[in-house]
């Protein structure tokens, strides 16, 4: 394994060019701060939710250097992303997580870049562990890397940037607020004390649609998507929010608080009354500039030295998941 000397930020995910797919994309040669690169993680997906989010990014190409690397901490994903940012004469990488909290995957990555036991080295991984999450690739070893990392720890639903995004899209759907009730409707994680962070932090989005716009009612609430026995309960009270709307003489609408897109929202609410544009908070120049203050606060802070963090036993790493 080369030599860990210094602590990247992880922003991953190579940019796309406005007329090539995502994954096509050549990534730009601009940066200006000598050896610091940017380290973009997301979902990733379908092409339209790649290329939403490569287009929120695009702006911070004559910035930075930076990949994208989509998927959920997902080692070839990073180490693929990682290589081509030394190519370009990084050595301080920071680490954007743009996911909606977090607390997601955040100790799997550290493992991952190797300021934090718990990964093994590439080769000790058995071919057939290479696990998957929603048909992704998921694997789990410790990078070979000589750079040096600095991970963001502020998701998205602790953002303050994005009250004024639900606000931007509350406006555009809104006619009459006082027979309108607001559903803002997140992912949510498994963990119920996790969960309650969630819906707190992204109330406190909220208030700022309260502040400027009279609506009867405004809530927020999760899935619990990938817990089938939380799942069915979240349904039910989900759709008992759109339908009371609807009794009332009213009309809900449905925000996502989600990166990109509507999700499985549409399936969840057929049959029911409801107003959405399906837009999750990209696109979104607050969160373009979201990206820029983690990454800015990640190059003039502190950089964490991996040399000193053999890879481990493999252990199971946190299933936290997010979109």
């Amino acid at each position: 394994m080369k030599q860990l000397k210094t602590i990247a930020m992880v922003v991953g995910f190579s940019l796309l060019a406005a007329c090539a797919t995502p994954r096509d994309m050549a990534p730009p040669v601009a940066g200006t701060e000598g050896d610091f690169g940017v380290l973009l993680m997301a979902h990733g997906g379908i092409d339209s939710w790649e290329r939403e989010v490569a287009d929120t990014l695009a702006p911070l190409q004559q910035e930075f250097p930076m990949e994208i690397a989509w998927g959920m901490a997902d080692a070839a994903s990073l180490q693929q992303s990682v290589d081509a940012l030394e190519a370009r004469g990084v050595e301080r990488i920071g680490v954007v997580r743009l996911f909606v909290s977090g607390e997601s995957w955040y100790e799997r990555t550290g493992q991952i870049l190797g300021i934090m036991p718990g990964a093994p080295e590439r080769s000790d991984v058995p071919a057939d562990e290479h696990a998957g999450h929603h048909g992704m690739s998921m694997e789990f070893w410790q990078l070979d890397t000589d750079a040096v990392f600095a991970m963001s720890t502020q998701g998205l639903s602790e953002a303050p940037e994005m009250g004024e995004v639900l606000v931007k899209r509350v406006r555009e759907l809104s006619s009459e607020p006082g027979h309108e009730d607001l559903l803002i409707l997140a992912h949510g994680p498994g963990d119920d004390a996790e969960n309650r962070r969630w819906l707190a932090n992204i109330d406190d989005r909220a208030d700022a649609v309260r502040k400027v716009l009279p609506l009867r009612r405004v809530e927020v609430m999760s899935l619990r998507e990938d817990w089938p026995d939380k799942r069915e309960a979240a349904i039910r009270e989900v759709r008992a929010f759109v339908e009371r709307a609807t009794a009332e003489d009213g009309v809900a609408i449905v925000v996502p608080y989600r990166v990109q897109g509507f999700g499985p929202y549409e399936e969840v609410l057929e049959g029911l009354q409801y107003r959405s544009d399906g837009r999750g908070l990209v696109p979104h120049p607050h969160v373009t500039e979201w990206v820029r203050r983690q990454a800015l606060e990640l190059r003039d802070g502190p950089f964490s030295d991996p040399a000193d963090t053999p890879p481990a036993a493999r252990e199971a790493a946190p299933a936290t998941h997010i979109h």
